[in-house]
């Protein structure tokens, strides 16, 4: 459903306040109606930064949210620059989200302030496909330059949130220059006629788009080709607005 005039008024007021309405910005759809129709341009906006994390502090969360930066990853064109504080990613679980792992170039750094320096750096490079940091605290100031660096060479930026210490996690609530900010949860997989595992699913939670709406969706985790999918027992239920949470807060 296309958003009313109003609000597309309100938008394009936003942008020129903001100076982006000269700016010509793609995006990245996710081809599920339902997510692009509340994101700004129809899809994760090129030329921006973007923030990720996990729903809990656990390991589990943590790792949904790397995969789902990887499906989105895999759909873009060219390298990946992933900068990593710790070297804990299972390339092959990637590559089951569709992100090949020739596609990867790794930097790993000590700390966030280093990750933020190599991310900047890899934005402003430009010809990549899209630029990953995981970093526990993402400043305001940190957040705008990752900004202007992605809308200058029109790159996805991602900031992967992952936190070793309780006290961390608290900073993913502070105000920041990201287009979205999103939070990914493991739910129960989907059932299946016969004893195994079926599609891992998600819950993905819009908290922040700019200009957008937040809210939740209940998803299949990603493909080889690096595609969500609305699970099909949500596709055929007689309202299926029940299976959509709105509304979330962050």
């Amino acid at each position: 459903m296309r958003p009313r005039p109003a609000i597309e008024s309100l938008r394009a007021q936003i942008e020129k306040i903001e100076g982006r309405s000269q700016r010509a910005r793609s995006a990245l759809p996710f081809g599920i109606a339902e997510i692009d129709s509340r994101l700004p341009g129809g899809g994760l906006a090129l030329g921006a930064l973007h923030e990720i994390a996990g729903g809990g502090n656990g390991a589990i969360d943590g790792a949904a949210a790397a995969l789902f930066v990887g499906g989105i990853a895999a759909r873009t064109k060219g390298k990946i620059l992933w900068c990593i504080t710790r070297p804990d990613l299972f390339a092959p679980a990637l590559a089951q989200t569709g992100l090949a792992p020739d596609r990867v170039i790794y930097v790993e750094a000590g700390d966030d302030k280093t990750i933020l320096a190599c991310m900047e750096e890899g934005l402003r490079h430009g010809g990549l496909g899209a630029v990953v940091g995981e970093v526990a605290r993402l400043s305001m100031t940190a957040s705008r330059r990752l900004q202007l660096a992605a809308e200058g060479a029109n790159t996805i930026g991602i900031a992967l949130r992952r936190w070793r210490r309780q006290t961390e996690a608290a900073d993913f609530g502070q105000p920041t220059a990201a287009m979205t900010r999103w939070r990914v949860s493991v739910l129960p997989s989907t059932p299946l006629p016969v004893p195994g595992v079926g599609r891992h699913r998600w819950l993905v939670e819009l908290i922040r788009a700019r200009a957008g709406d937040s809210a939740d969706f209940e998803l299949e985790a990603c493909d080889d080709t690096g595609r969500l999918a609305l699970p099909a027992d949500l596709v055929h239920r007689p309202a299926a607005a029940e299976g959509w949470r709105r509304g979330a807060s962050g």
